[in-house]
C-alpha cells in the first residue's frame, strides 16, 4: 500500500520534515504490536520493528510508546532485515483507557482513529451502562463514534431496544447488524474511504472479527463461538492488528476488553450526559454533586421520571471513578516530588 492509502497527509507530513534530511529513516505506519515487536506498513513495503531504547528512556509512560495505528519514524540500514522505532509523530486522535492493574498508567487502545464502532450484542451483551462508558472513551478520543448492534436474531424485542439505545446515543448513529448473515454490514462501508481508519470496541463474543471478514470479503481473521450459557466470547483477538480492506479504508481489530476503566474523560463526560449537565446550573449549590444535597435540580428531574435514577447513578460512578483517578494522580506527583 502507499503512504496516503495507509491514511499519510499533510499534517503527519509536516510533523515528518525534520527527519526528511536524516539518513536511513522512513515513515511508516503500526500495523501490528505483538509482545513488543511491531510490524511496521511502509509505502510499498513492511517490515518488523522495535521501540528504540532511547525513545523508551525519555517516554513518561506506556502512552507515549507505539501503539497501532500509530505514525512513526523507522530507522533501517540496508544490511539490516529488522527496523528501530526512532520517533512516534504527534496522534490525530487516541481511544484511550486506563491501563488495567495500573492505577495511574494510560494507555492506548488505537491511534489516528477517525470512527470508532462501539459493538455490542442484542443478547445477554446488552448493557447500556457500558455502553454509556463505551461512549464517553470515543468521545474522548476525538474520533467520530458509531454504535453497531449485534445479533438482531437473538433480541426479544428489537424495537424496544433500538429506542433505548437511540435515545441514549443522542446525535450518535445507530446500526444494527448480524454479521453472521451479513446483514445489515453494508451500512458501516459508508464511514470508510480511502486512507480513512476505523476500530472496532466492545465486549469479546459480539462479533468485531467477523464484521471484519465481512468487510474484507473473507475470513482473514479467526473466530469462535460464544458460550451459550452466558454469551460471553473467549477472546479470539487476542492482538490489535491494522487491517486494509479492499474497497479503500483501513479497520482496527481490538481484543474484549477484560477492563474498562476511563482515563481523563471530564469533557466526554459532559457530552454523554449532556442532559444532567444541562441541569446542574439549575442546582442551589454551584457545587452540588447530585447526592445529598438539597433542592438539587437534577435529583428533581428523577424523582419526575424526566431522568431515570439508573442513567443519574451511571453518571455518578463515572465522576466517582474520574475523581478518584485525579487523587492517585496528584499522589504520584508529590511522591516523584519528594
Amino acid at each position: 500500500m502507499t503512504l496516503a492509502e495507509l491514511g499519510w497527509d499533510e499534517t503527519f507530513a509536516a510533523a515528518y520534515e525534520p527527519w526528511q534530511s536524516k539518513a536511513n529513516v522512513r515513515p511508516g505506519r503500526v500495523g501490528i504490536e505483538f509482545n513488543q515487536i511491531f510490524r511496521i506498513y511502509l509505502d510499498q513495503d513492511e517490515i518488523d520493528a522495535i521501540t528504540a531504547g532511547r525513545l523508551k528512556h525519555r517516554a513518561r509512560g506506556r502512552a507515549e510508546l507505539p501503539a497501532v495505528g500509530d505514525w512513526v519514524v523507522v530507522r533501517k540500514r540496508a544490511e539490516e532485515d529488522r527496523g528501530v522505532i526512532m520517533e512516534v509523530l504527534p496522534r490525530r486522535s487516541a481511544f484511550t483507557r486506563r491501563a488495567a492493574g495500573e492505577p495511574t498508567g494510560e494507555q492506548i487502545v488505537a491511534a489516528n482513529v477517525d470512527v470508532v464502532f462501539i459493538v455490542m450484542g442484542l443478547d445477554r451483551d446488552y448493557n447500556l451502562r457500558r455502553l454509556e462508558r463505551y461512549l464517553v472513551m470515543a468521545r474522548e478520543s476525538s474520533a467520530s463514534p458509531a454504535i453497531v448492534l449485534t445479533k438482531p436474531d437473538l433480541c426479544l424485542d428489537l424495537a424496544a431496544q433500538l429506542n433505548e439505545v437511540t435515545a441514549l446515543a443522542g446525535d450518535v448513529v445507530v446500526h444494527v447488524a448480524n454479521p453472521k448473515t451479513g446483514e445489515g454490514v453494508e451500512h458501516l462501508r459508508r464511514h470508510f474511504a480511502p486512507g480513512r481508519t476505523a476500530a472496532l470496541l466492545g465486549s469479546s463474543g459480539v462479533g468485531k472479527t467477523t464484521i471484519i471478514n465481512r468487510l474484507v470479503g473473507t475470513d482473514i481473521r479467526r473466530t469462535r463461538e460464544v458460550r451459550g450459557a452466558d454469551s460471553r466470547g473467549r477472546h479470539t483477538t487476542t492482538h490489535r492488528e491494522l487491517v486494509a480492506l479492499p474497497d479503500g479504508g483501513l479497520i482496527i481489530d481490538t481484543p474484549g476488553m477484560r477492563e474498562l476503566q476511563l482515563w481523563d474523560a471530564s469533557a466526554a463526560v459532559r457530552q454523554t450526559f449532556d442532559e444532567i449537565e444541562a441541569l446542574a446550573p439549575e442546582c442551589h449549590f454551584a457545587d452540588c454533586r447530585h447526592r445529598d444535597e438539597p433542592r438539587c435540580a437534577v435529583k428533581t428531574a428523577v424523582a419526575e421520571g424526566k431522568i431515570s435514577a439508573e442513567r443519574l447513578d451511571s453518571y455518578l460512578k463515572v465522576q466517582s471513578e474520574l475523581a478518584e483517578l485525579a487523587r492517585q494522580q496528584l499522589e504520584k506527583e508529590r511522591r516523584t516530588r519528594r
